[in-house]
C-alpha cells in the first residue's frame, strides 16, 4: 500500500495502449525530469544513493504506467506524485541524517578517535550534475543550488517526510497550494498549516548561510587557489588564515568534528600528519565549491583516495569543511580518477 493512494495511476486513462512511436516519445519527456526528480529526492531523503534509487523506482513505476497516461501537461505532476509515494514508502524517510556537528559538540585535537558510526547516519554530498538543472530560468537555478547546500538540507533533516515534502514543493520548487494539496491528497488548509510548521522549525534550525561556488568570481577562485596551495604544501599557518574564527573541521563516518584554528591545526599536525603531501582535484559539491583529496599510501607511498572535501564559504572566509571519507562510493560518483593526473 502506499501513503497517497495508487501513485501508478496516471491522471487520465486509456484503454488501449499508446502506439510504439507515441511511447518513444513519452519515454523520452520522462528521461527530461530525471535531474529534477533527483535533486527532489535528495532534499527529501538526504542521501546520494537512495535518492537514485528512488528516481529509479519512479521511473519503473512511471513506465508501467505509461500505457493509460494521456493528458501530456500533467506529466510533471504526476512524476513528482510517484516520486514523493516512493520517499515517503521508503524506510530510510523518517530517519534523520546528520552531519557531525548535528549531533554533538565540538572536540578537541587529543580527543580519541571513535568507531565510525553507519552510513544511515550521515547526510551525502551530490554532484550538482545530477541534482540541479542548468540552462532554464536563472533565478530557479540558483534557488536549486541554494536548496542542495548541506545546511539546509542537513535542516529539512528536522521536518517530518510529509512536512518536508510539502516545504520543498512550496519554497524550493513553488508550487501552489492547491496543487501540493492535490498531490498529497489532502486539504490546502492542511497544505498551509504544515508549511506553516515546518517554517518554524526550519527557523529554529538557523541555518548557516554560504557562498554558491562561482567560477567567474575572482576573489573566490583566489582564495580557493590559496587553500589548495596551503593543504598541498601543509602549512597549517596560512591554512588556517583562511578560516573564520569558528570554522568547523568535520571527517563522516566519524562524529568527531573540530572548530577552533588550533584544535584543527593539532590534529593536523598529530592524527592527521597522514594527509601531508596530498593532491586535491577540483570539483563541485551541493552547489559549492569541493576537491577531491589523494593522500600518499605511506612514507613515499602512492597517492589514493582519501576524501571528497567540501567547503561552505561566507564573507570571503572559509566557514567550514566537510571531509567526505566514503572514497569507494563518492569517487565514481563525482568523475574522480582512482588516481590524480600526473
Amino acid at each position: 500500500m502506499t501513503q497517497l493512494g495508487v501513485d501508478t495511476a496516471p491522471p487520465a486513462g486509456r484503454t488501449m495502449p499508446l502506439a510504439p512511436e507515441t511511447r518513444a516519445e513519452l519515454e523520452a519527456q520522462l528521461e527530461q525530469f530525471r535531474v529534477e526528480l533527483t535533486g527532489y529526492c535528495y532534499r527529501m531523503l538526504g542521501s546520494t544513493f537512495e535518492a537514485e534509487d528512488a528516481v529509479q523506482e519512479t521511473f519503473v513505476r512511471a513506465w508501467r504506467g505509461l500505457d493509460a497516461f494521456e493528458g501530456r501537461a500533467a506529466l510533471r505532476s504526476w512524476l513528482y506524485r510517484i516520486a514523493t509515494n516512493v520517499c515517503l514508502n521508503m524506510k530510510s524517510a523518517s530517519q534523520r541524517r546528520a552531519r557531525p556537528m548535528d549531533l554533538s559538540g565540538p572536540q578537541s585535537a587529543d580527543t580519541p578517535l571513535p568507531a565510525p558510526l553507519t552510513e544511515s547516519t550521515w547526510l551525502e554530498p551530490m554532484p550538482d550534475a545530477r541534482a540541479v538543472p542548468t540552462g532554464g530560468d536563472p533565478a530557479e537555478v540558483a534557488v536549486a543550488r541554494e536548496s542542495v547546500r548541506l545546511a539546509f538540507i542537513s535542516a529539512l533533516q528536522h521536518l517530518p517526510p510529509k512536512q518536508r515534502a510539502v516545504l520543498i514543493l512550496r519554497e524550493v520548487l513553488s508550487w501552489h497550494a492547491e496543487e501540493v494539496a492535490e498531490l498529497l491528497e489532502t486539504s490546502v488548509a492542511s497544505v498551509n498549516s504544515a508549511l506553516q510548521r515546518a517554517r518554524a522549525t526550519m527557523a529554529s534550525a538557523k541555518v548557516e548561510q554560504s557562498d554558491p561556488v562561482e567560477p567567474t568570481d575572482e576573489e573566490q577562485q583566489k582564495l580557493l587557489a590559496r587553500y589548495v596551495d596551503a593543504f598541498e604544501r601543509y602549512d597549517m599557518d596560512s591554512l588556517t588564515s583562511l578560516l573564520q574564527e569558528d570554522a568547523t573541521w568535520s571527517m563522516p563516518p566519524y562524529e568527531l568534528w573540530l572548530q577552533t584554528h588550533a584544535d584543527i591545526r593539532s590534529w593536523c599536525l598529530g592524527p592527521g600528519i597522514g594527509c601531508e603531501g596530498s593532491r586535491l582535484i577540483p570539483t563541485v559539491a551541493n552547489g559549492m565549491p569541493a576537491f577531491g583529496q589523494y593522500k600518499p599510501s605511506g612514507p613515499g607511498g602512492s597517492l589514493e583516495p582519501w576524501s571528497l572535501q567540501v567547503l561552505e564559504i561566507s564573507g570571503g572566509r572559509i566557514v567550514g569543511i566537510s571531509f567526505f571519507l566514503d572514497t569507494a562510493r563518492l569517487f565514481p560518483l563525482f568523475g574522480l580518477p582512482p588516481t590524480p593526473p600526473s
